[in-house]
């Protein structure tokens, strides 16, 4: 199982803010420095929020961040990944096209290895339909043309409150959601996911949700 660690969620590399893209710069230059120092194999970020630019603005203002950031450093054995999101308001994320331009302008501007975290909430909340047998075959088959299917290294494995296209960024414990039982029964046992390490970001509102979140996942993984 890998070291996968995640990134401060203040963090907005896709920012014009000077304040805010100062600071996010920085911060996520600690956690560069941080997962290095560690050892960890990966390290999650957001794509960011682009608000009060064009899309294509806010996509280069992220990579240019990326590369300010990790200018100088070296950590032979970290890969950052993009995670997926919910694509609302204005979100950069919630289509893969998005998360494939990133890697493709960062190529340009930086050295830092980048992949991707798939996150099966946002998955859902997005539009794509994993909660059945049709609609996983496809979400799949769409990651492996734009994204590359071996370039997803993570999945975080979440429930969804929101329904189907909701944008609504809203965890729900394993079986409890828009996703259900046999959702994640399929997405744990397909050919081409079940290989990956899976990542709980359920909530914890009950002393014990983590344990039977995990149980979940075996279970339905059996």
């Amino acid at each position: 199982m890998p070291l996968v660690i995640h990134t401060n969620y203040l963090v907005n590399l896709a920012t014009l803010d000077p304040v805010v893209r100062e600071k996010s710069i920085a911060a996520f230059r600690g956690e560069l420095d941080r997962a290095a120092i560690i050892g960890a194999e990966y390290l999650v970020l957001h794509p960011g929020n682009y608000k009060g630019q064009s899309l294509n603005e806010g996509l280069a203002a992220f990579v240019l961040g990326l590369a300010e950031s990790a200018h100088g450093f070296k950590a032979p054995g970290l890969t950052v990944l993009l995670e997926n999101t919910v694509g609302s308001g204005s979100q950069i994320g919630g289509r893969f096209e998005e998360l494939r331009a990133i890697r493709d302008l960062a190529a340009r501007e930086t050295d830092l290895p980048i992949a991707y975290c798939l996150d099966t909430c946002h998955l859902l909340a997005s539009g794509h339909d994993v909660a059945t047998a049709e609609g996983l075959k496809k979400t799949v088959a769409a990651v492996d043309k734009i994204l590359g299917l071996d370039l997803v290294k993570v999945i975080h494995a979440n429930d969804s409150k929101g329904a189907l296209g909701s944008h609504l960024d809203r965890h729900a414990n394993i079986g409890e959601g828009k996703i259900g039982e046999e959702g994640f029964r399929r997405i744990l046992k397909h050919k081409g996911l079940r290989s990956k390490p899976f990542i709980l970001e359920t909530p914890a509102d009950e002393e014990g949700d983590d344990k039977r979140n995990v149980d979940a996942l075996k279970r339905l993984s059996a």
